[in-house]
């Protein structure tokens, strides 16, 4: 089973990333998931502490969720509205819940959290096998830069840094965060992985790329955009 990088001392300070949680960063996620699920049942791989899950479920949208980390879905569990959303916790590669789903998504980089391409190969097949047929996997990745190192935050309380090795796809963000008048180091892998190498396990797992976007409010993806968000439909 994969490491939990997310345990309480994460977990304790998810929720207070102000940009990530902002209301114009979540509400075009959550417009673009609602229209997907079309009436249907939407599963959440890497729930989290319910950023998206909730305001979906809000929407009417019936929410499971898959999260590796009690201390993470302890957090959406005490929020209000937390009752509309069933959580299985488990490794979202391999866990399987109950009932299938019009719609499995993967945001903010979540796949990468799955540090082997056996990993996200298999991550794929478990999105295939909840979904009906014609159903849809959504994933939210940055696009693979090629700095060794880069700066990709860097605020008065936070500062972030990628590192990255192409020869491996080895991605570490690293996050320094100012708690209590000391600086806290945060240490997570990823594996970078690009859209075409995803198209490839997509199809493996029985699915085609059916859209890909520069974001949610479907900006054209081209070659200068930092993030992707793809659709791929069960055949």
């Amino acid at each position: 089973m994969p490491v939990d990088h997310f345990g309480e001392a994460v977990a304790a300070r998810y929720d207070d990333d102000a940009v990530m949680f902002d209301p114009a960063v979540v509400d075009p996620a959550v417009d673009f998931l609602a229209e997907l699920a079309g009436g249907g049942t939407a599963l959440e791989l890497g729930i989290g502490t319910g950023r998206i899950a909730l305001p979906l479920a809000a929407r009417g949208v019936p929410v499971h969720g898959i999260d590796l980390s009690e201390a993470m879905v302890a957090r959406l569990r005490a929020k209000p509205g937390a009752e509309r959303v069933k959580v299985a916790i488990g490794d979202f590669a391999t866990t399987r819940v109950e009932g299938e789903f019009t719609l499995v998504y993967l945001v903010f980089n979540t796949i990468g959290n799955l540090t082997t391409q056996d990993e996200q190969v298999a991550c794929f097949e478990n999105a295939a096998t909840h979904l009906v047929r014609g159903g849809c996997f959504v994933i939210e990745l940055g696009v693979p830069g090629g700095a060794a190192l880069e700066v990709f935050d860097l605020g008065d309380t936070h500062v972030g840094v990628d590192e990255y090795e192409a020869a491996t796809q080895r991605l570490v963000s690293h996050h320094f965060t100012l708690v209590d008048g000391g600086w806290v180091r945060n240490s997570v892998p990823f594996r970078s992985v690009g859209p075409g190498e995803l198209d490839l396990m997509a199809r493996l797992a029985g699915m085609t790329l059916r859209e890909r976007w520069g974001g949610w409010k479907r900006e054209p993806f081209t070659s200068d955009c930092t993030k992707h968000v793809s659709v791929w439909e069960k055949a």
